[in-house]
Formats: C-alpha cells, structure tokens, sequence
C-alpha cells in the first residue's frame, strides 16, 4: 500500500498506520544526522540541555549528502546504514523521535524500542542519491556545523520514497 507521511506528523495514528511493507512518500520536514549527530543529542539529553529540534512529530534521516550540485539543495543525498545510530536510537526514541529513515537491518535493541515507543524504520533506497537529492526542496545546518557535511541539518522534501520495513507492531520483513 502507498501512503503519504506529512513531518511533523500531528498524531502518533499517523505513525500506528503505517504497516511494514507499505510504500511511504514523505513531505515536509525532515532532519539529517549519523553517528556524530546522535552521540551529541543523546549527551545533550544526559545534560538535560535544550535540543536543537523538537523530536515529537518529526523523523530523522541517516544520510551524509555529498556537496551541493548547481540547482539543487544538495548533491547526492543517498542512505548511510542505520546500525550505527543504534547505540543512540533507543535513547532518542524514548525522547520522541519515532520516525527513522536509513537502509540495513537494526539491532534488536532497537527493534524492541521502535515497539515500545510506537515509532517507524523507514528504508531508503541505497544507490538512489541522484533521485533523492531531486526530492529535497531545501536544506540548512541546524546545529554542529563542526561535523562539515556530518552536520544536523533541516531538510523540506517532497514525496521523498521509502519504505516500511519495521513497523510500531514490531512487523517487519527483515527483523
């Protein structure tokens, strides 16, 4: 089934709704960050310091774009793999951020708090940088723009295509 996932999303029903195996176009805001990103957010939460975004509503996207092409927001902005955000997601998800976006399977860590908290792994599609980067309508350094392109950015898409390969039921495909 096709569905379209509008971020920030307004209720976690739009979240539940989601099935694995369901093909999900994605609009509006979603933000950038690896391993480096995560470490920081996950100590900025230990430190109970403010967040550079609000997590509740909005998704996440394991990507590190490669420089900006003429005419586009970005250049290459294919999928990293996820496992290495999964020391950090579980902490991350339990604070609200219940959408992820990347390619390759999770750590069972990370499946049980993607049940737990009722959030979503979206897969992106690994060799399609050209055609993501297409989907991106802009993109800004939010925060840690020490990493250089490893940076926390803020990016505005459209229809930018994935898909569901673990769901809020623990369903997936793969896991």
């Amino acid at each position: 089934m096709e569905r379209r996932l509008v971020l920030p999303y307004e209720s976690i029903e739009e979240i539940k709704a989601v099935n694995a195996g369901d093909h999900v176009l994605i609009s509006g805001t979603l933000y950038v960050g690896r391993d480096q990103v995560h470490k920081r957010l996950s100590i900025m939460i230990e430190e109970n310091e403010a967040l550079p975004f609000i997590f509740k509503g909005n998704g996440i996207y394991y990507m590190g774009p490669s420089p900006k092409m003429p005419g586009y927001a970005l250049g290459a902005a294919g999928p990293t793999t996820s496992q290495r955000m999964d020391p950090y997601s579980p902490l991350l998800m339990k604070h609200g951020l219940l959408v992820m976006v990347g390619k390759g399977p999770r750590k069972s860590e990370v499946v049980q708090a993607v049940k737990k908290y009722s959030g979503i792994y979206l897969q992106a599609f690994g060799g399609c940088g050209a055609l993501y980067s297409e989907r991106i309508k802009s993109a800004e350094v939010v925060a840690f723009e020490d990493l250089g392109p490893e940076a926390l950015l803020r990016l505005e898409v459209e229809d930018f295509p994935t898909i569901c390969v673990l769901d809020s039921q623990g369903a997936s495909p793969y896991f």
